[in-house]
């Protein structure tokens, strides 16, 4: 069963939550972070992107960084802007988009769990984005940032989280600028802290890793290196922790994550289009756009035009927890055996397009000339995500987005 633990967090005064607050460090690159933190010299980027702070062309990984880091995140602490609680506790987090509120509990995940499987993943991490957070959290000795799990609901937290929301006043209520809604309320009471901790251990026979695998690997990694460290360690420890935000996942949505490809392989559109007909039932659709409405079902967009593509029979296997997966189908059968794109972890000729952005960035990318044709998809559901992870299976490159993504700052966690 998985172990999460309530913590004493370190987190922001309610007046500068909002300006503390923002979004992770792998959404931006270095120069969109130093525009979203100008006019905010308490905005969380200067802690997690201290490059902003260092002279131009710095080095994201040189020790210079990560000390300017250390020296943001102890500024921050001495002006007030993080002060830690007095009392371990769980959080509520809830956020909200077009309308639609999904709630999610911060706690300590177990290192532990991590290593023996408790806690399941659905994508391969690289070492080297893994060791650029060992490092940052090493020089910190924090938590900066949470990761994003999902559990199957269990209707008795359901209805703890369900009293605390209406019963009591968020600490943090505020909209960021991208419109997205974040909202927080520490759980103050020990009777209720302590009945969280109890059905998590004994409802909640595994969590999953939604979004952060490479965060939570290196989250693992950290305390397995500061146990070898520790002569006289126990397992309770704070460093055995790390922080996660657990989301029920019958409130989770996954968004489609779509494909831009940048020619057709030397065929003409005519040709190419014939290809697909062998293992799809091809409609044209027209100018206007035109998106995906069932599992098994693609739309396409190449010179001009939308088309529906629908999978043939037999071209699918959907007792197959991967094979089931329409990025598995549209890998194989057009990107691979038509278009000759192999691995999509290493090509140039393709590229990812996260749903958030709309399917009409599709035809800004094919009008604009620099790619030929687009695919947009049904979303995964998160029913396949975790059939996936419990068969210790691993999901194909770029298969999942979920939106809000998490604020970083509303809470850390200290090791």
């Amino acid at each position: 069963m998985a172990v999460i633990k309530p913590f004493k967090g370190l987190r922001p005064p309610k007046e500068i939550a909002s300006n503390l607050a923002c979004l992770p460090y792998d959404v931006m690159n270095s120069e969109e972070a130093a525009v979203m933190a100008e006019g905010k010299p308490e905005s969380l980027l200067h802690i997690t992107k201290a490059e902003i702070d260092c002279p131009a062309g710095t080095d994201v990984h040189a020790d210079e960084v990560y000390e300017k880091s250390v020296a943001n995140l102890n500024m921050f602490k001495e002006k007030g802007w993080l002060k830690a609680d007095a009392e371990a506790k769980y959080y509520i987090y809830a956020q909200t988009m077009d309308g639609r509120t999904q709630y999610g509990i911060v706690g300590g995940a177990s290192c532990e769990d991590y290593k023996t499987g408790v806690i399941k993943k659905h994508e391969l991490t690289r070492p080297d984005k893994e060791d650029d957070r060992m490092i940052l959290t090493r020089y910190l000795n924090v938590n900066i940032e949470p990761v994003f799990f999902s559990y199957k609901a269990v209707p008795e937290i359901d209805a703890i989280v369900s009293s605390i929301v209406k019963n009591e006043t968020a600490e943090y209520d505020f909209t960021a600028e991208d419109g997205f809604g974040h909202h927080l309320w520490p759980v103050n009471d020990a009777a209720t802290n302590a009945k969280l901790e109890e059905l998590f251990a004994s409802k909640v026979p595994s969590t999953y890793v939604a979004d952060g695998h490479h965060r939570t690997a290196a989250a693992a990694r950290i305390g397995e290196e500061k146990k070898a460290q520790n002569p006289n360690h126990t397992g309770d420890e704070e460093y055995n922790f790390f922080m996660a935000v657990h989301f029920p996942d019958n409130q989770l949505k996954i968004i489609d994550y779509n494909r831009v490809v940048k020619d057709l392989n030397g065929l003409s559109e005519v040709e190419f289009i014939e290809k697909l007909k062998i293992v799809f039932e091809v409609e044209e659709m027209g100018t206007e756009i035109y998106a995906p409405a069932k599992l098994h079902e693609f739309s396409m967009y190449i010179d001009g035009k939308w088309y529906k593509l629908n999978s043939k029979e037999g071209t699918y296997n959907d007792n197959d927890p991967i094979g089931v997966l329409d990025v598995t189908i549209l890998s194989d059968l057009v990107l691979d055996n038509i278009l000759g794109i192999d691995d999509l972890r290493t090509t140039t000729r393709c590229e990812f397009v996260g749903g958030i952005r709309g399917l009409d960035e599709l035809v800004r990318r094919v009008d604009g000339g620099d790619m030929k044709v687009a695919f947009a998809m049904y979303a995964v559901s998160m029913q396949q995500l975790i059939d996936i992870a419990d068969t210790g299976n691993i999901m194909p490159p770029k298969t999942t987005w979920f939106e809000p993504k998490l604020r970083s700052g509303l809470v850390i966690h200290e090791l």
